[in-house]
């Protein structure tokens, strides 16, 4: 009988070690989507774009305030916040050649540029499969061609991932002719099926752990929705700044989506065991959604391009209802979820800073932010874009935030700009010539960063270059008589 006894109680003991450990090694859901803009959510203030099931989420957690896209655009901020590194690490800074726009209005050669994230990066993937996790992606990939699939990056599913930014030939409606994912009924939408392939997968690995990386493709262009949800934000009363019943729409199906994912986890009883981070690759476009009083939007190293949405959510872990004002960046998710696993590879020398202490109510130790973006960006749309001048949304440059100030320096001319967040979010009151000691200061810290990181600063000057070419054309875009884009052809 007291043998029968102590087993019991020994089987009680393991039971409740294993419980604990499930739980400190949680499952993890991390939602990505593509382009979404920092004022693109109801519970960021936006009265026109719904979101019940991404604001719920908001309530079950802790909603960053001042998050940001380690990059303006898309594959350079993947890149990061899978590896853990700033872009001067891998080189990828944004999508394509480096060389974009007009020849004539590049004053330097910039640098080039890298298209694919190298296999010896270990990425967050990589560190869940090393730890027993089962792994999953359900969306964008677009870290490089073909043998750089998520396959060799640590995911034992892979659904829609491929080379390509966009959702493919046949956009949001199958058939997709995208080779990562099977057709599915004619007209079915894509947002909706990487939903279901998402949930399958969480129904399928219930008592595993188990890694969801769900890059949805939405709200990237091509703006496609679904015809009753358009109908619906059409009869909806908008504002000057969120007014496109399209692009309402393919939020609404995002939403969705979403909530799909969180009424499975709560339906399996996963929710004490599942850590959900939900997040945008980069700021919205702003001929798209205006993101006021943010300046400028994709692309743009202002407020704009750069800050995003971001809820970490994990019930009984982190205090529901909860907000942070931190400054922290997405190449910050691979230390907070490296401590939270156990993990123990200490040679990976991660860029970003553990935020698990936020979780705890408590303050992490003050840093500095950085951007680096050695290249152009062509215009979106000249009228609408507000970046650093009508002709290209960024040029090339790198920004340092350190606590509430923001420095720009620009290469071609050695521009500075100084704005103060905390009283001017707007980035409207250039402060550098006012405030020259913390201009220099910021300065200072962003040379040395730069010098640190072996950072590419481009100086050679562009013989193409025609100043009186630009003049011309600036002269045609104050007048209106420039609308849109500059160059039909080119990549987001």
């Amino acid at each position: 009988m007291k043998k029968l006894t102590f087993l019991l109680f020994l089987s009680l003991i393991l039971s409740c070690q294993n419980s604990r450990n499930s739980i400190s090694k949680p499952n993890v859901i991390l939602i990505n989507a593509d382009d979404l803009g920092w004022s693109d959510l109801s519970l960021m203030g936006s009265n026109y774009y719904e979101t019940p099931n991404i604001d719920k989420l908001a309530e079950s957690g802790m909603t960053f305030y001042n998050a940001y896209a380690s990059a303006a655009n898309c594959a350079p901020s993947r890149a990061s916040m899978l590896s853990g590194k700033y872009t001067t690490e891998h080189d990828i800074y944004t999508v394509g050649n480096s060389e974009r726009g007009n020849k004539k209005t590049r004053k330097l050669i910039p640098t080039k540029n890298n298209k694919i994230l190298d296999l010896d990066f270990i990425l967050i993937p990589e560190m869940f499969k090393s730890e027993g996790y089962t792994n999953g992606i359900f969306g964008k990939w677009h870290l490089g061609p073909e043998g750089f699939y998520p396959e060799q990056s640590g995911f034992d599913i892979n659904i829609a991932g491929r080379e390509n930014g966009a959702p493919g030939p046949g956009g949001y409606f199958s058939p997709y002719e995208n080779p990562k994912i099977e057709d599915g009924p004619k007209g079915e939408y894509l947002t909706d099926r990487i939903g279901d392939e998402t949930v399958k997968f969480i129904e399928d690995n219930q008592n595993r752990r188990f890694f969801a990386y769900v890059p949805f493709y939405s709200v990237h262009t091509p703006i496609q929705s679904k015809e009753v949800y358009r109908e619906k934000y059409l009869n909806k009363t908008s504002d000057n700044y969120h007014n496109r019943p399209d692009y309402a729409a393919m939020i609404h199906s995002l939403d969705e989506n979403v909530g799909k994912i969180l009424n499975k986890i709560d339906e399996l009883n996963l929710s004490e065991k599942t850590l959900i981070i939900f997040t945008s690759d980069n700021g919205g476009i702003r001929d798209i959604s205006n993101q006021f009083p943010l300046r400028a939007g994709k692309g743009s190293y202002y407020e704009g391009g750069i800050k995003v949405p971001l809820i970490f959510s994990w019930e009984n872990r982190i205090k529901s209802q909860s907000e942070s004002y931190e400054r922290i960046i997405n190449i910050d998710f691979f230390p907070t979820l490296k401590n939270i696993i156990g993990y123990k590879n200490d040679n990976l020398e991660l860029d970003g800073v553990d935020l698990s202490p936020i979780f705890k109510e408590q303050k992490i130790e003050e840093r500095a932010l950085y951007f680096h973006f050695p290249i152009y960006l062509e215009a979106y749309n000249v009228q609408k874009d507000n970046g650093f001048d009508p002709i290209f949304r960024t040029r090339p440059g790198s920004v340092i935030i350190k606590g509430n100030w923001k420095l720009h320096h620009y290469f071609e001319d050695n521009n500075l700009e100084l704005y103060n967040l905390k009283n001017d979010i707007s980035e409207s009151n250039d402060l550098s010539k006012e405030n020259t000691e913390k201009t220099l200061e910021l300065f200072i810290d962003l040379k040395i960063w730069r010098d640190h990181r072996k950072a590419p600063v481009p100086n050679k000057l562009n013989p193409d270059y025609d100043k009186k070419f630009v003049d011309s054309l600036l002269v045609l875009i104050k007048n209106k008589k420039v609308r849109g884009r500059l160059f039909k052809k080119q990549k987001s």
